[in-house]
């Protein structure tokens, strides 16, 4: 522990070297960085003035050379390295390059190139982003919260990276999730970056590989579990309230499926929060079973669904379509009845006894089947929905019996990434002959059968969590529950055109997703405050022009008085008192500047 003495020699340390930045501070800081395009009069302003070359460049010259040198990486997780560089320098100039080519950039920042980023996390490591907090720190969460700069965060990502996408433990490793999660919230649904936080919970790994990595960057020992693990989490919790408040946004990603129905059930009706693998697959699924209609013809309560996968997102999809079919009129045990599971042991059953509570409802009167090969022989189901991670499981020989029982089987390969996917376009076009419908997770490439093209639907959550996300943040809501999920899910699959529906895609294109996050923010906006969820005050007269006034847009931001411009002397250094207020009473749910400026001092 550090005695009075040191502890002010360390912030007279500190303080010199945070003087000594100067203007190099602005060219430090991601948020407000603009690398070469400060003018002339700004670099003057902000003591800049020298430390770039000379040339004053505009963001689309920028964007260009970006773009040159994007194209020059050798691999994906060399992209993926160059991506998030420009991420911890450049944050504007990163959300503009993303947003100019989602359906291109996306899959680099997240799945399917984000699971190997996690995997090689410890070996391409440069730069801290976020806040990890271990166990050794419990008791002691809330002052690792102090440390972060930002002092209105509205929205956190947090894992224990027990469960990254279908890879397993990774440990302290999974904090690419986090980032590229909330890089997501930004570039598709316009939530302002600083107002966002990814969160690492460290609490070991069982991952003996990693143990043994020199180069591995967590803690290393077995993962705590039980009391502790559950003490440790509750901490967290009532710390990051405490500090932010009730209506901050607590997204839980890639827990393993006994901590994350557990944390779900146990903080969903006390806290804004939600868990994505196991709500937001679930709407993102229903979403493509709701399009899958249009292609079928048939509604979907006539189909009859087997998931691979019983875990928190194969639960997630089946109790949300439950929900779903009652509104459709179908009876809730009916409902129950349509939905087969199938996990490592075999088809669920009631007969078997080592189910899960959450299971025990979809186990149905059925001999025991071991393979899901013969669960498709004995219930020849009309779709089958893979969640499970497993790898190749939808073999040819099932793909063919599947279009040899139904005239338009549908078919969702819905695990991350690509690796891990039940099988692939190619495969589930031609094996059954272009007669299926077919989603997948990860990007597939379009397949020509019989001289039709046939575009594969990607079934990600971004058409989900960022619009919901948006929706929650602006509304101040206290908690969200399944039917705001389901609501959403049900604007995804109306937003898909005629177009994408004839080449059988049951998502809408990628290059929509800013539109379409927005849509879905609005309708889940006017559910909050009709279900009296929201607390923002007064409700808006037009939610849908509210919730577009309050978006942020990858822009930069003059850093200089309008009204000092013009008389500006370009031979003198310009005085702090001309550095221009950003104007942020346009969008009073955002930090204030001088929120902003009084934290500067009180740490300078």
């Amino acid at each position: 522990m550090l005695n009075r003495t040191s502890k002010k020699v360390v912030t007279r340390a500190a303080a010199s070297a945070n003087s000594n930045l100067g203007g190099r501070a602005y060219l430090l800081n991601p948020h407000v960085n603009k690398g070469t395009a400060y003018t002339i009069e700004e670099r003057m302003a902000l003591g800049i003035h020298g430390l770039l070359p000379p040339a004053v460049f505009d963001m689309d010259s920028q964007l260009e050379r970006l773009k040159n040198q994007y194209e020059y990486e050798a691999s994906d997780l060399a992209r993926y390295s160059f991506l998030m560089a420009l991420y911890e320098r450049n944050e504007t100039l990163f959300y503009r390059l993303v947003q100019s080519d989602v359906k291109k950039y996306m899959p680099i920042i997240y799945t399917p190139t984000v699971g190997l980023a996690c995997q090689k996390f410890g070996a391409i490591f440069r730069r801290p982003r976020g806040l990890f907090i271990t166990i050794h720190d419990k008791g002691h969460i809330a002052s690792i919260l102090d440390n972060w700069p930002e002092t209105d965060v509205r929205a956190i990502v947090v894992t224990d990276g027990e469960r990254i996408l279908g890879l397993g433990d990774l440990g302290c490793q999974g904090m690419g999730i986090p980032i590229g999660k909330l890089a997501l919230y930004t570039a598709c649904a316009g939530i302002r970056p600083d107002m966002t936080l990814p969160i690492q919970i460290d609490v070991g790994t069982n991952n003996k590989d990693l143990l043994e990595d020199p180069m591995y960057p967590g803690i290393k020992l077995p993962r705590v579990q039980g009391k502790e693990y559950e003490e440790f989490i509750e901490e967290f919790m009532q710390a990051v309230t405490h500090k932010w408040g009730k209506q901050v946004l607590i997204q839980f990603e890639d827990f393993g499926n006994h901590n994350a129905f557990k944390l779900l059930r146990k903080y969903k009706n006390r806290y804004l929060t939600f868990n994505d693998d196991i709500q937001g697959t679930a709407a993102c699924a229903v979403a493509g079973l709701l399009a899958t209609s249009r292609i079928t013809g048939k509604p979907i309560s006539e189909e009859k669904f087997l998931f691979l996968g019983a875990g928190e997102a194969g639960l997630g999809v089946a109790n949300l379509l439950v929900l779903l079919l009652r509104d459709m009129g179908v009876s809730p045990a009916d409902a129950y009845k349509k939905i087969w599971l199938f996990d490592i042991d075999g088809l669920i059953t009631s007969n078997r006894m080592d189910l899960d509570p959450l299971q025990i409802k979809f186990a149905h009167d059925h001999e025991s089947v071991k393979t899901f090969e013969d669960a498709v022989d004995s219930l020849k189901p009309s779709a089958i929905i893979g969640l499970a991670g497993a790898g190749r499981k939808f073999t040819p020989s099932i793909l063919k019996k599947m279009a040899d029982n139904h005239e338009r089987p549908i078919i969702f390969a819905l695990s991350n990434p690509t690796s891990r996917a039940e099988c692939t376009s190619e495969d589930a076009y031609n094996y059954t002959k272009g007669q299926c419908v077919f989603a997948c997770g990860s990007p597939m490439n379009s397949v020509t059968v019989n001289g039709q093209e046939f575009v594969p639907g990607q079934g990600n959550n971004v058409y989900i969590f960022p619009g919901v996300a948006l929706a929650c943040i602006l509304t101040g809501a206290t908690t969200i529950n399944d039917r705001a999920f389901l609501i959403a899910a049900q604007r995804v699959a109306s937003e898909l055109s005629e177009e994408e529906v004839s080449k059988g895609a049951v998502y809408p294109d990628l290059d929509r997703i800013r539109e379409i996050s927005e849509k879905v923010a609005i309708d889940v906006a006017k559910y909050l405050f009709d279900a009296e969820l929201a607390t923002y005050r007064p409700e808006p007269h037009n939610v849908a022009d509210w919730i577009r006034s309050k978006t942020w847009h990858p822009e930069y931001q003059s850093m200089i008085r309008a009204d000092y411009a013009n008389l500006f002397d370009k031979t003198s250094s310009r005085p702090e008192s001309l550095l221009k207020r950003v104007d942020l009473t346009k969008a009073p749910f955002l930090p204030k500047i001088e929120d902003s400026e009084k934290q500067q001092n009180s740490s300078n």
